[in-house]
C-alpha cells in the first residue's frame, strides 16, 4: 500500500452509525476501509461529471462555430420541436 497519511474526519450521528453498522456486519473490515471506498466512489463520480461538463462545452463551441441557425424566432423552434416530438400513445 503506498503512503498512508492519518486523518481525523467528523461525521454525523447518524452517518457515523452508518460506517459503524458496515463493519460490525463484515461488509468492510475497518471504518478507514468504508471511507476509502466512499472516496473512491466520490473521485469517480466527480471525473464522470467532469468528462460531462467538458463535452457540453465541446458541443457548445461546436455548435457557435457551425454558423448562424436556420430559426429566426422562438415559435419556429418551437413549432419544429412539436413537429419532431413522439405522438403520445
Amino acid at each position: 500500500m503506498p503512503h498512508v497519511e492519518k486523518m481525523s474526519v467528523a461525521l454525523t450521528q447518524e452517518m457515523a452509525e452508518m460506517v459503524r453498522q458496515a463493519v460490525e456486519t463484515g461488509e468492510y473490515a475497518s471504518s478507514s476501509e468504508v471511507v476509502r471506498e466512499a472516496l473512491r466512489d466520490w473521485k469517480h463520480r466527480r471525473d464522470f461529471n467532469q468528462a460531462g461538463l467538458e463535452e457540453l462545452r465541446r458541443l457548445w463551441t461546436e455548435g457557435l462555430h457551425s454558423g448562424p441557425g436556420r430559426y429566426t424566432a422562438i415559435q419556429e423552434i418551437i413549432a419544429e420541436a412539436r413537429r419532431r416530438a413522439p405522438e403520445p400513445r
